[in-house]
């Protein structure tokens, strides 16, 4: 655990100095003045995200069952105007009249203290929050501004003469929803399923002031899984049921008071949680995120109050982590979004986005019904009959009720119906099931944030023979560098044994670094800060009798172990199958 020293202190910048130094990440572009918003991964960094990665993969796509897509980061103008996005994917900013910075509204006024959520403010009320306040980047007072929406799509051309308009992608979500009809057919046309996207988004962020925390291109990794609307129950919800997690609902959080500890059950019966669905994935995320490194004690999960909620969804939690400077900062979303999604392309693409649900045996039920007279159609249309007389029987049997008949079109063409051809009537008629459209339940991770919570929470400083030691305790699930491998000095065959090692480690699946640069005591600190767990020292006693000295990062305990076993044994510790003072 951090000491109360680093507690107490910004964490940030020392985290940020050591991930540029060690190369986890950096400022992109540099040789021309790095941009605001947008980050690289170095070599440690690029391999820690990958683990992040791998490891959602194997909650979701391995153990979930819900496989993977990818798809285009450009997408053209119809999917986001269907969305909503083109039109309403806006944040509130304004210009400083003192240092013509552009900065968002609701963020200036939420970090004066004027208001704990000042995004669910409007216009105006901004205007006055924001009159009193200090610019945060000149510190000069605000005054009487105007506040205007600013829209976070990246537009683009889709070729030649800008003929087609398209937009970087905000989201991966709605490649999935477009995807929908085909995903159904893969998932043999049945409820429920799921599909994954781990990928790029763009956000064109107004002033991104906090690295990690806030980028114009970020990763996502989001789920959307689509389930009967009238069936909420989780098939597999005893896995979660007893997990128990404190949850701040929007109760206590309006009436200040603290998270509750409860179970998964308890949430749902207690109606905390909306149903067994978002407390399902509630208990994942916060498994997934304890299992990758984020501190328990700086994890909160926070349901979205009434007037924070997006209209459409019957319920939405963020899962929270701790900054010693951001504060709490929002990592994943779990929301039930209902049918939106769906509804919206359907509309706007003119495709059907439901599921048939076959009942378990055929119901007969009386239906009104326009029936076409085929035997006056056919004199009057001849050839084209058959189409006249599905158009007849597809219209609304209220509009066909007119006593003057009605109008169909055809190929374009409007044609006059009048009563003499067709019948309304009652029919019983056989339903073998429905058609419905499915509500989507969706965790969408921010895996940038997560890797920058997993960092500072990980980053500790401890005094050792009169040294700081500087440490990152990440778990072997995501340190880039599993197991270092040093020969006490290069001659003697030393550097032979530990070469010939580590290439047994990589072979038994393990990422191993071959170390022989300084003092061994140094080598030991430089893997310490970059968070790997195992270091192996092969010295003259190797040579004698073929054991090394395998030491643990946390505790600085050494254990001598044949090396006939040393591959199995830091799989085992990596795995978390075996723990180092068992090797003791």
């Amino acid at each position: 655990m951090m000491g109360d020293a680093i507690m107490a202190g910004d964490v940030y910048e020392r985290v940020m100095d050591l991930a540029r130094r060690r190369g986890f990440v950096w400022p992109t572009s540099e040789a021309y003045g790095a941009v605001a918003g947008f980050i690289d991964y170095g070599p440690l960094g690029a391999m820690m995200k990958r683990r992040i990665e791998d490891a959602w993969r194997g909650f979701y796509v391995v153990r979930e069952g819900f496989y993977e897509i990818e798809c285009p980061t450009i997408g053209q103008e119809a999917i986001y105007l269907a969305s909503g996005h083109v039109k309403g994917f806006t944040d509130k900013m304004f210009q400083c009249p003192h240092c013509n910075e552009y900065l968002r509204a609701d963020h200036v006024v939420e970090g004066g203290g004027r208001c704990a959520n000042a995004a669910v403010l409007d216009e105006e009320a901004l205007c006055r929050e924001l009159e009193d306040l200090a610019c945060p980047a000149c510190d000069g007072r605000i005054g009487e501004v105007q506040v205007f929406g600013f829209s976070l799509m990246f537009q683009t051309s889709i070729g030649p003469g800008s003929q087609r308009t398209g937009y970087l992608r905000p989201e991966t979500a709605q490649g999935i929803f477009t995807d929908f009809a085909r995903l159904l057919r893969f998932y043999r046309d049945k409820l429920p399923f799921g599909a994954t996207q781990i990928g790029k988004s763009y956000r064109n962020e107004i002033s991104p002031r906090q690295g990690m925390i806030r980028l114009r291109e970020f990763t996502q990794a989001e789920a959307e899984i689509f389930v009967h609307p009238a069936k909420k129950e989780h098939p597999n919800f005893a896995r979660y049921s007893g997990y128990r997690m404190p949850l701040l609902g929007h109760p206590a959080q309006q009436a200040g008071t603290p998270a509750v500890e409860m179970s998964m059950a308890e949430a749902v019966a207690s109606g905390t949680v909306a149903n067994e669905y978002v407390a399902y994935y509630l208990a994942l995320t916060h498994e997934f995120l304890t299992q990758v490194g984020v501190a328990p004690d700086r994890l909160r999960f926070r349901q979205h109050l009434p007037d924070e909620r997006a209209h459409y969804a019957c319920d939405c939690w963020d899962a929270e982590c701790l900054s010693g400077r951001f504060g709490w900062v929002e990592t994943v979303g779990i929301a039930d979004r209902t049918d939106y999604d769906l509804r919206a392309h359907a509309a706007h693409s003119g495709q059907a986005f439901t599921v048939f649900i076959q009942y378990p045996e055929p119901i007969r039920r009386s239906e009104t019904r326009v029936v076409p007279r085929m035997g006056a159609l056919g004199p009057r249309f001849r050839g084209g009959a058959k189409q006249v007389a599905d158009a007849i029987a597809a219209t609304d049997p209220a509009t066909a009720s007119a006593p003057a008949g009605f109008t169909i079109e055809v190929d374009g063409k409007p044609i006059e119906i009048t009563p003499d051809l067709y019948d309304v009537r009652e029919i019983e008629v056989e339903v073998q099931g429905e058609e419905v459209m499915p509500h989507v339940i969706e965790p969408s991770y921010g895996i940038d944030r997560i890797l920058y919570a997993v960092l500072e929470h990980s980053f500790d400083e401890e005094a050792v023979e009169g040294e700081t030691r500087t440490v990152l305790r990440l778990s072997p699930a995501v340190a880039p560098i599993q197991v270092a491998v040093f020969p006490l000095m290069s001659r003697d065959g030393m550097d032979e044994v530990a070469m010939a090692i580590t290439d047994e480690l990589k072979a038994a699946g393990l990422m191993a670094e071959y170390d022989d640069s300084g003092a061994i005591g140094r080598r030991y600190r430089r893997q310490d800060e970059i968070g790997t767990p195992l270091a192996i020292t092969v010295d003259y006693d190797t040579l004698d009798d073929g054991t090394v000295t395998l030491r643990d990062r946390d505790s600085m305990r050494q254990v001598r172990l044949s090396t006939a076993s040393l591959a199995e044994t830091c799989r085992a510790l990596c795995r978390g199958r075996l723990r180092f003072d068992g090797l003791e």
